[in-house]
């Protein structure tokens, strides 16, 4: 298992260009991206992305995975034939693109359950995993290595405990292992700061625990630092990490210990950072810093 970074793209919507995080994932030698959704991406067309997978490789960068900014996928658990039928619609778009663009995986957290409707949240897992088994054979089709899922930070965002994880990714597992030649299989994408802490603020399952528990089903991860009751995301500047939980050394040594359990030749960690908050002129030059300063911790720590 060879260990390798890259950036995920959501801080620079809206702000900067795709060129400038091409620019600086190759200044500092991260090699690939993870281009995170965007509203228009669902709708335009495939000369876009031809023309920005063209547009990495000229940085010498390659956009080896897509994967959800602000899941907008989750209509499976809403038990709304609207909203079903839109999230099957877009996540067939969405693996189109990441065809497009010669991804190797595309993927979302599974959705979530209305807080008011949580006796609702088997029928979503039953209905999400129906739709998955569908979407792993156009995967196939579409020449993608695999699809994705996110362990969440909530028991309203399945999977989130190891008991979910194994439940869900079990059942897809079995799906691909049964139809090997025109699926393809779903691994997690994991996340080192996600924890669960419930109502009460009582640690549940801490984020070593839940990332520790994942490896098996995982190939590729998010990178970022959080606070103790998983409730800030942010980056790795010395400031941050002095109030940060997330120790990237010790993530490694974890990656080390399981790495004959991951089931993937090339692990990829991505960092997942909103940066400065967006859209102020005294804010928004501060994110390359921002992003610097973490990406050259992860080398340190991974590399």
């Amino acid at each position: 298992m060879k260990l390798a970074l890259g950036i995920k793209s959501d801080p620079v919507e809206t702000r900067y260009s795709f060129e400038w995080l091409f620019d600086i994932a190759a200044k500092e030698n991260i090699p690939y991206i993870q281009l995170g959704s965007f509203l228009e991406l669902y709708s335009l067309e495939d000369g876009y992305f031809e023309r920005l997978k063209k547009t990495a490789a000229d940085f010498e960068v390659r956009i080896k995975s897509l994967f959800t900014a602000h899941r907008e996928l989750g209509g499976f658990f809403y038990n709304d034939a609207f909203m079903e039928k839109t999230a099957r619609r877009n996540y067939e778009r969405f693996i189109h693109v990441a065809s497009v663009l010669g991804a190797d995986y595309c993927g979302s957290n599974p959705g979530a359950v209305y807080r008011d409707r949580m006796e609702t949240k088997e029928a979503g897992i039953r209905r999400y995993l129906f739709h998955m088994f569908e979407l792993m054979h156009i995967a196939h089709e579409s020449g993608l290595k695999g699809l994705t899922i996110e362990p969440m930070s909530s028991m309203a965002e399945p999977p989130t405990t190891p008991g979910e994880m194994d439940r869900m990714l079990g059942e897809l597992r079995n799906y691909h292992k049964n139809n090997p030649g025109n699926t393809v299989p779903v691994y997690l994408c994991g996340d080192i700061s996600h924890g669960l802490v419930d109502k009460n603020k009582r640690l549940c399952f801490d984020h070593l625990s839940l990332f520790s528990h994942g490896l098996p089903y995982m190939a590729e991860f998010h990178v970022k630092n959080t606070d103790a009751l998983y409730n800030s995301t942010f980056g790795f500047s010395a400031e941050e990490v002095e109030k940060g939980v997330v120790d990237l050394e010790l993530t490694r040594r974890m990656i080390e210990d399981h790495r004959e359990k991951i089931p993937v030749g090339e692990f990829v960690g991505y960092l997942e950072i909103g940066g400065p908050k967006t859209g102020r002129d005294y804010t928004d030059p501060l994110l390359e810093q921002s992003i610097r300063n973490s990406l050259r911790a992860m080398r340190e720590a991974f590399i």
